[in-house]
């Protein structure tokens, strides 16, 4: 079955109309605290796997990036340190909130032409076939309404040659790693959202939208299914999270 989480936003069945009104909902609501929120959900670890998803991906110069949901510029701004300024990055996401914070912290960091900041849908991107030589997305496919549909976009815009990079949650399949991580999430998580950022409705979604997710075996072969060859995955944190990848050719 293709996009069968089109119809969950987090625990509540909707219509995958509503779901992506509803998704984006969520990110509006959270854009101005979100990289607050993420230090305070994860102890500052977001960080370091952001920072092995780059090594991973090992950016190159001359290349062009596309990083979709995005709109913060955690990643395009780490794409950029690590490529250098001959490399194109491209920043797509569906919140224009979310973008307007990206876009700010880039002018505070001297960034002024630096990254193409762009909104669009990543279930049917913006971009002609064949655009751009890596595809990253981080913490971002859980909330597409059709994953599957999001996975052959990103073969489309891929040049042949071209890599998709995934750095996600996972549910956590270890009993005595689950326990712990769902009494985290679900007890605190939801409070530090209300507390911080004045929203617990949004992060109570954000912790029901891992279990709602694909496992990481069970991603790597939708990858497959999407047309990516070599689809491979390496878990980080006792399986809190995954790096995938896969390429076009």
């Amino acid at each position: 079955m293709q996009n069968p989480e089109k119809e969950w936003f987090g625990e509540k069945r909707v219509s995958p109309g509503e779901k992506t009104a509803l998704v984006r909902g969520v990110f509006d609501s959270v854009a101005d605290r979100y990289d607050l929120m993420n230090d305070l959900m994860s102890g500052g670890l977001h960080r370091l796997w952001k920072d092995r998803f780059i090594r991973q991906i090992r950016p190159q110069p001359n290349l062009s990036y596309l990083d979709v949901a995005g709109g913060t510029g955690d990643i395009a701004f780490r794409l950029r340190r690590a490529a250098g300024t001959n490399a194109a990055v491209t920043v797509c996401d569906l919140n224009p909130a979310m973008l307007a914070v990206g876009r700010s912290r880039a002018l505070d960091r001297g960034w002024l032409n630096d990254f193409e900041w762009v909104t669009g849908n990543a279930e049917a991107l913006p971009f002609p076939d064949n655009s751009f030589d890596v595809y990253t997305i981080a913490f971002g496919l859980r909330n597409v309404t059709h994953i599957d549909t999001a996975l052959k976009e990103a073969h489309r815009v891929l040049k042949p040659g071209g890599r998709f990079f995934c750095l996600e949650f996972s549910p956590v399949e270890k009993p005595f790693i689950a326990k712990i991580y769902d009494l985290y999430s679900f007890k605190v998580i939801p409070r530090l959202g209300e507390a911080v950022a004045g929203d617990r409705d949004s992060y109570q979604y954000l912790v029901e939208s891992i279990r709602k997710f694909p496992s990481a075996a069970d991603l790597a072969g939708r990858l497959k299914d999407a047309g990516f060859a070599n689809s491979r995955f390496s878990s980080l944190s006792m399986g809190v999270v995954a790096i995938h990848q896969g390429w076009k050719i």
